[in-house]
């Protein structure tokens, strides 16, 4: 199968950057999967040159998270990028991208990283907001793709570039889903065939709170507990379900209609995010 050669260092990627013109970055941690495909689809119409970033930034991961664990599979990875049509992926290794300790980092406000994945998983967007900024400084992409599945990244990471006037815009591309309605994940490789037919699960109660809400239901607080203990009797051990604004993720005022629905749950030992806006 054709593959291609990664650029696995800053100064490859800096000397190659003035001949690719216009830039589309898909920063991933590897593992791809039809979503990261979608995306690189979606990139291949905004931009000259697509790049493709693959590295699993240990800062963005807890002390007891799956860091070590979490799939590698960069020779696939890099197949599958070349059956797209993608010529650069950036791969470099944990050594080049932090030469030294990170004391230098870039902390997003408490009110957007202490609530929902930030409230379990402290540090978690500390650390992604450190390495988008130091892959925007490597690659210097004029637009960067991101998946809504997770969508409070995505609100973190579009807050940070207008704040700090980064030359990048943000585009959002949709979660894909199998065909049962699971959002695509390279941590579902994690799951046993049970866990597999019952994580679903979790896509059909946000699904209800959507359609509940847009049947004119308000009381989220509900709607919220009764998806909470649906999981729960199921096997299920939920982190949060909830209804908030799109634009900071806080609880929505009456009457706001610019929604998502996000929840997050641990299905034995893997841990699983969705959400759909409403």
């Amino acid at each position: 199968m054709t593959t291609i050669a990664p650029l696995t260092t800053v100064a490859e990627v800096r000397a190659l950057r003035p001949s690719l013109g216009r830039v589309v970055l898909v920063p991933t941690m590897g593992c791809l999967h039809e979503g990261h495909l979608a995306l690189v689809r979606q990139a291949k119409t905004l931009a000259d040159t697509v790049v493709v970033s693959i590295f699993v930034n240990r800062l963005q991961f807890g002390p007891n998270e799956d860091f070590e664990r979490y799939p590698r599979t960069l020779p696939r990875d890099l197949e599958l990028l070349a059956a797209e049509g993608v010529r650069h992926a950036f791969a470099p290794s944990e050594t080049e991208m932090y030469p030294e300790p990170q004391t230098y980092t870039v902390a997003p406000p408490p009110e957007h990283t202490d609530i929902l994945e930030g409230a379990v998983r402290p540090g978690h967007f500390r650390g992604v907001a450190t390495v988008v900024t130091k892959l925007f400084g490597i690659v210097q992409p004029e637009v960067a793709l991101f998946g809504k599945k997770d969508y409070q990244q995505l609100m973190v990471l579009r807050n940070l570039v207008r704040q700090l006037a980064l030359p990048v815009t943000i585009v959002a591309g949709e979660t894909m889903r199998a065909p049962d309605g699971l959002a695509l994940s390279s941590r579902n490789t994690y799951l046993s065939e049970a866990e597999r037919a019952e994580a679903p699960r979790l896509y059909r109660v946000l699904t209800r709170i959507a359609q509940a809400v847009r049947a004119g239901a308000t009381d989220h607080a509900r709607l919220e507990t009764e998806a909470m203990a649906e999981l729960a009797a199921h096997g299920w051990q939920p982190d949060y379900v909830t209804v908030r604004r799109r634009a900071d993720l806080q609880p929505p005022a009456p009457g706001e209609q610019e929604l998502v629905v996000l929840g997050a749950a641990r299905l034995g030992s893997t841990r699983l995010i969705d959400n759909l806006e409403i």
